[in-house]
């Protein structure tokens, strides 16, 4: 199995909160599934964010001016 692209990653998580937003649990012919935790996917959002942004090389944050956040 091939290791996953950051960006690769990131589409994931994003598809699944998409799916999640949908619909968290439901049931057909006697069969239930639930959807992953909302909370987890969108805490693994940000780390997979935040590290797509570092490789490539997008600044986040507030910008800083003599010394103090604008």
């Amino acid at each position: 199995m091939a290791i996953k692209t950051t960006l690769e990653q990131l589409e994931e998580v994003q598809a699944a909160i998409s799916k999640v937003m949908g619909g968290q649990a439901y049931s057909i012919a006697g069969r239930s599934l639930t959807r992953a935790d909302l909370k987890f996917l969108s805490e693994r959002e940000g780390v997979l964010l935040a590290r797509y942004n570092a490789e490539s090389g997008i600044r986040t944050g507030p910008v800083v001016r003599g010394g103090t956040p604008c």
